[in-house]
């Protein structure tokens, strides 16, 4: 697969909105909603919920960063900010069953039920802009 793809205007755009809401949600983690993150942090996960939301943070601020910043290995970063986003999926169904509040939006079972269907578009968001979708179906082609 190539470390490096063309990607259009619009692809570099929203990928630098990715990077920053990437960077911003990190930040949130480590600071001001980091009571908020603790619940999605499932029960059953054996380890601090407060240790959960900081790695996490810290994850997600490198992921952006370098989703920015690091253009010869964009493919790769999509690819693991895709798998990022599909690995604290299970956060998120976490807090739908468990009926648990945050950010002050999620309050009710309709409201934390429609955020499980944005998971999704934030997968083929990374995929898209950071044009490691287009790398792959390029690899499929010459096969």
């Amino acid at each position: 697969m190539e470390k490096e793809v063309q990607t259009t205007r619009v692809q570099n755009i929203f990928r630098i909105l990715l990077a920053i809401f990437m960077i911003y949600a990190g930040v949130s983690h480590l600071t001001f909603n980091r009571i908020d993150f603790q619940a999605q942090v499932p029960d059953w996960l054996p380890m601090s919920k407060d240790l959960v939301v900081i790695l996490s943070g810290i994850v997600e601020i490198m992921l952006g960063l370098a989703l920015l910043f690091w253009k010869k290995q964009r493919v790769k970063i999509g690819w693991a900010l895709g798998l990022f986003f599909i690995l604290v999926f299970p956060g998120n169904i976490s807090q739908y069953l468990e009926g648990r509040d945050a950010f002050g939006a999620l309050d009710s079972d309709r409201a934390r039920l429609i955020r499980l269907f944005f998971q999704p578009v934030l997968i083929a968001w990374a995929l898209w802009s950071a044009g490691s979708w287009r790398a792959w179906r390029k690899t499929k082609k010459e096969v």
